[in-house]
């Protein structure tokens, strides 16, 4: 055989890709996951399909690391604080206890009822113990579902947060198959430094980020995209290097920059949701060329018993009890147990043993991908079904069309800011030239009924308006006064930054 050339691995990259779109398109409109789509082509390709030869796991490790890093970032950016601020509580039991919990229980199955030695049958649960935070953000979205209460934002909370716990256990097993002598307390100490310097150096170097994001002047706007790239690699690496979580910190350093004000922002945000999507394709891709299906086929029973185990038994215990002293109604709690989608990081971590030369790592490897086509696939697809028989869904709202972005340069205070006239306030049923506000604040443009006015000093407001307000922050303030009722100041629940 002729050596092969770069431009034959561009040409397949690039039909895999489009191959996924096309498929993912297709499958949208059958109610078929489009990372199990992906998962498929990746497989379809490989040497039981097309014959593309690729057994590199510590690649597909590394990518999957770099592209779960740039996942959560996003993830991290798109959270909003103040509807996650709620539920704080219950995710970090869910990202902890709940993960702790669904391996136990994984572990007790793969122990009592199929005779696994112990460390290999905790192995197996510490991989599957997480939810996966591409899967639940892409299904979520993909299947426009919106649910009531704090369902999504602590789903989202817990699938950005719960990586690390699980990511700790994997290694912390895989230690003590690597030192028989060593004690299950030992590793107390790792998991405690791991989480503290993980929030710690998230926190410290995220609000570094955003001073970084505010004062340093580039020359073209598209460097910015580069500077922030950098600044994520930064972050998680920096405390991958230090001993704490990178996985933890650079989920909390997306939510600081997600939740402030900084140049670009808009352009930034629609930088890193493409580029999660891309690592989100490439990474399924490259996961389903790593598996040999016809190798899928001796582990099927075994796969199926897990992932039924998984869905109904080890996934609802770890929520109920991670969820025990919530007032959160059991139907809520139940949707948030089905929502337990496992995706890509369960086979990233299954590389892990296999890297270290774990006995039976390569049958745990194809269990745990079997896990996870049978997880998306089950809980993936019924997502809108079960959410309806639990009386949980309720229609999504769709954000109105802005005719009008604005982007802060760093050189001038003002903000756009979309503010609701409340019924009952100051301004409901006036004309805005008699609410005198303050000169330099000006009504871009009004929103009402789906339509979009162009103010005028005669135009009468009335209650459930949307003002597009470009002012300064003092301003803004004597703004909100005017528009808002005097006991929702406080809390500006109906102010979106525009910005």
């Amino acid at each position: 055989m002729g050596e092969v050339h770069a431009e034959v691995y561009l040409l397949a990259a690039g039909v895999l890709l489009l191959a996924s779109l096309v498929v993912s398109r297709l499958g949208g409109r059958l109610g078929i996951p489009g990372l199990l789509l992906f998962l498929g082509v990746g497989m379809a390709a490989g040497s039981d399909g097309l014959g593309i030869q690729f057994s590199d796991y510590r690649f597909a490790q590394a990518l999957g690391t770099v592209a779960l890093c740039f996942i959560l970032f996003q993830g991290g950016l798109t959270t909003n604080w103040r509807e996650t601020r709620p539920v704080i509580w219950r995710g970090l039991s869910l990202a902890t206890l709940g993960v702790l919990l669904t391996a136990g229980v994984m572990a007790a199955f793969a122990h009592f009822l199929l005779a696994w030695p112990w460390l290999a049958a905790w192995m197996l649960g510490a991989v599957v113990s997480s939810t996966d935070a591409s899967a639940v953000f892409s299904v979520l979205k993909e299947r426009a579902l919106g649910l009531r209460g704090d369902i999504a934002p602590l789903l989202e909370f817990e699938s950005g947060g719960n990586d690390p716990m699980a990511v700790f256990l994997t290694v912390g097993i895989l230690e003590l198959i690597a030192h028989p002598g060593m004690g299950v307390l030992e590793i107390v100490p790792l998991f405690l430094r791991q989480m503290l310097l993980g929030a710690l150096l998230g926190a410290g170097l995220g609000h570094a980020a955003l001073w970084v994001l505010n004062r340093l002047q580039l020359q073209f706007e598209g460097l910015y995209s580069v500077l922030s790239l950098a600044l994520a690699l930064t972050i998680f690496s920096a405390t991958a290097v230090a001993g704490g979580s990178g996985f933890l910190a650079i989920y909390i350093a997306g939510v600081i920059l997600g939740n402030a004000d900084f140049i670009h922002k808009r352009s930034l945000l629609a930088f890193h949701d493409v580029l999660a999507w891309l690592m989100q394709v490439v990474m399924f891709l490259t996961l389903g060329l790593l598996v040999n299906p016809h190798e899928l086929w001796p582990v099927a029973g075994l796969g199926l018993s897990f992932a039924l185990v998984l869905a109904f038994v080890a996934r609802p215990l770890a929520v109920y009890l991670g969820l025990a002293g919530s007032p959160m109604p059991l139907n809520q709690k139940t949707m948030v147990a089905w929502v337990g989608l496992r995706g890509a990081v369960p086979i990233v971590l299954a590389t892990f043993p296999l890297l270290a030369g774990v006995p039976q790592a390569h049958t745990l490897f194809n269990v745990v991908f079997f896990i996870v086509l049978t997880s998306v696939l089950l809980q993936g697809t019924t997502l809108p079904l079960v959410a309806t028989w639990l009386g949980v869904r309720e229609p999504l709202p769709l954000p109105a069309a802005n005719p009008i972005s604005y982007t802060p340069t760093g050189h001038s205070r003002n903000a756009l800011v979309e503010i609701e006239v409340q019924q009952g306030s100051d301004a409901d049923g006036q004309r805005i030239v008699d609410l005198h506000l303050p000169p330099d604040a000006l009504v871009i443009l009004i929103h009402r009924g789906g339509e979009f006015l162009i103010p005028k000093g005669a135009t009468r407001l009335e209650a459930g308006d949307s003002l597009q307000v470009l002012a300064r922050e003092d301003e803004l303030r004597e703004v909100r006064r005017r528009l808002e009722v005097k006991g929702n100041l406080e809390h500006h629940n109906v102010e979106h930054r525009t910005g």
